[in-house]
């Protein structure tokens, strides 16, 4: 199945994709959520697709799609997980995953603005695939981490190179800021997905290719990610953890390029459809 969520920022209603139609399943009385994923969500929403088969209303034209998963408990996010970017950011090849987080207030829908943030100079690119928890995990083996993954999702990892790198302390305060976690158009659910680790995934900006990658050049695959993180933290029903970007970023161009208003960005990976965001400035409301 492919899961959406569409209407205005933080009042979302559900949806799903059937043969490339948009169905409004609000019926179902449940967004997709943290409670959604942890009480077997997915089996009930296939339920209610079966028993409404051809009923469901179709989502108007021209709605709004937001972030396939309501604000999770948290955004989970792996560094230098590909070996040519590790390169071209000068840094040595991590021996276990770089680990930080993205704030949830940073969750924005697949078409929606990248907002450069105030006083911010290196605003960067990142495109990634994310993937979903289904259910609680905690000091999972590796062997079994698999039955924890609810689904998989394309993710840009906006980055502002000059807060996660110049800045004294953790890399989160570059990668945090609002807007910076364009998530979707869509959940896959597993059975959309036969080998995530085979996925071309690519980044344009203003129509010139940037970035080019694949998910078998991982360093560290994703049962490895589920099983490393539940040593470290309670990954809850509906956090996304982000697997890490190819080469190809604004940081790795000599000089660096980075973002600007008026720029347009266009990622999109393998089985899991295309976001396109414009940059623009930060205004005060």
């Amino acid at each position: 199945m492919k899961l959406i969520r569409f209407g205005e920022l933080n009042k979302e209603k559900p949806g799903v994709i059937i043969d490339e139609v948009y169905y409004d399943v609000s019926a179902l009385g449940e967004d997709f959520n943290e409670t959604f994923f942890e009480s077997d969500g997915i089996a009930r929403l296939e339920n209610f697709l079966e028993v409404n088969r051809g009923k469901l209303p179709k989502i108007p034209e021209g709605s709004r799609i937001g972030s396939p998963v309501g604000r999770p408990s948290k955004i989970v996010c792996i560094g230098l997980n590909y070996a040519d970017h590790a390169k071209e950011t000068g840094a040595p090849l991590p021996p276990e995953p770089v680990v930080f987080m993205k704030a949830s207030s940073a969750l924005v829908g697949p078409f929606d603005n990248i907002v450069i943030p105030k006083n911010s100079e290196k605003t960067d690119w990142e495109v990634e695939l994310a993937f979903v928890i289904g259910k609680k995990a905690s000091y999972v083996e590796e062997s079994e981490a698999m039955e924890y993954v609810a689904g998989y999702c394309l993710h840009n990892d906006v980055s502002e190179r000059a807060f996660q790198l110049e800045r004294n302390g953790t890399w989160d305060k570059g990668k945090g800021c609002d807007t910076f976690a364009p998530i979707g158009p869509f959940l896959a659910t597993k059975d959309e997905i036969s080998d995530p680790d085979n996925l071309r995934l690519w980044l344009n900006v203003n129509g010139q290719k940037m970035q080019d990658g694949n998910t078998k050049t991982f360093i560290f695959k994703i049962p490895f990610l589920v099983s490393y993180l539940s040593q470290f933290m309670t990954l809850l029903p509906g956090d996304i953890i982000s697997t890490g970007t190819p080469a190809g970023v604004g940081l790795g161009f000599n000089p660096p390029v980075y973002l600007k208003p008026g720029d347009v960005v266009e990622l999109g990976i393998d089985g899991l459809g295309t976001s396109t965001q414009k940059v623009v400035a930060y205004e005060k409301n």
